[in-house]
């Protein structure tokens, strides 16, 4: 007899990485429970798999306990740019501590092995340059940022106690700046903020000089990668990240040559504990995994701008 499909459950589902996630799972006829608050994630996301026989779709917030029948967990659940996760840090932080707390309680119950997707941020404003998986980071413990720094930090920490203490299975992910379709308009960050501001015809807002770094990896491969890892022996933390290194005003000066409209740049005060240089270093993954991004940033660029364009067409239509 064939072996029954995996039953995943995505926390965050809704969201950016999550849908691409359970779009991935889907197709490669697993089952998926998608838990989201709709905090930053959307339904519109997910509807193409409502009704599926191997979709369930669970309106919950994790800092509240679940209990669910599952074997494998992908904890992506938390609010992931500056303008959402300061919008309120306390339960960012909430969010990140007992939402990992509730997640691993549920693995550790029914023996589930449980991916936690954490982020570059826990490196803080890097002194080493790339990062690898063995800095333990420069982060400001009482800066803004703190609350989704800080409470990724403590969630890898309870990671490796819940497997130290009850032998949890566990894959851990410092996920670098990840671009592509499905990303908020309104996300903060540079791409989706330039690519808007471009398709406007606005000027192209850069805080600070502009020769900050930073690293885009294309959603496509990182979903390559957390699956890869998930599926691995190697329990991480393991960054995913593309080792290209762009200044922001490469960026914005990439954006304003593929438009059609003339766009200056503006200039604003820099943005604070905003990281100078971020770039992974992904020996790890490429060693253990066999993985390194494939999208040249161009080609992904133009595919981001052509969604954000499609969807800012149909707000005009709806309005």
């Amino acid at each position: 007899m064939p072996a029954s499909p995996e039953k995943n459950l995505v926390t965050g589902g809704a969201g950016f990485v999550g849908s691409h996630l359970v779009d991935r799972l889907i197709k490669s006829g697993e089952k998926v429970i998608c838990l989201d608050n709709f905090f930053t994630g959307s339904k519109e996301n997910i509807e193409h798999w409502i009704g599926h026989p191997s979709f369930q779709l669970i309106n919950h917030d994790v800092t509240e306990p679940i209990k669910l029948d599952v074997d494998r967990i992908w904890h992506l659940a938390c609010p992931a740019s500056p303008i959402h996760y300061q919008f309120n840090p306390i339960k960012t932080a909430k969010t990140s501590f007992l939402g990992t707390y509730n997640m691993l309680g549920l693995a550790r119950r029914v023996g589930a092995r449980i991916l936690f997707a954490s982020t570059s941020e826990v490196y803080g404003n890097p002194e080493i340059h790339p990062q690898p998986e063995n800095y333990n980071g420069n982060v400001n413990p009482i800066g803004i940022r703190s609350c989704y720094d800080e409470g990724k930090r403590v969630a890898e920490s309870l990671c490796y106690d819940y497997m130290r203490m009850h032998g949890l299975e566990i894959r851990i992910a410092r996920i670098f700046n990840t671009y592509g379709p499905r990303m908020l308009l309104n996300d903060g960050r540079l791409i989706s903020n330039l690519l808007v501001q471009s398709i406007h015809g606005k000027e192209l807002t850069i805080y600070g000089n502009g020769n900050q770094t930073r690293s885009f990896c294309f959603i496509d491969d990182l979903i390559d990668g957390l699956t890869l890892l998930m599926n691995s022996s190697n329990i991480g933390p393991m960054n995913l990240g593309n080792p290209e290194e762009l200044s922001i005003l490469q960026v914005a000066n990439l954006i304003r040559n593929s438009s059609i409209k003339k766009l200056n740049l503006k200039f604003s005060k820099e943005l604070e504990d905003d990281p100078l240089r971020r770039k992974p270093s992904i020996d790890l993954a490429q060693k253990e995994l066999n993985w390194k991004p494939k999208m040249m940033f161009n080609k992904g660029l133009e595919i981001t701008r052509e969604y954000f364009q499609n969807k800012l067409d149909l707000e005009k239509i709806n309005n």
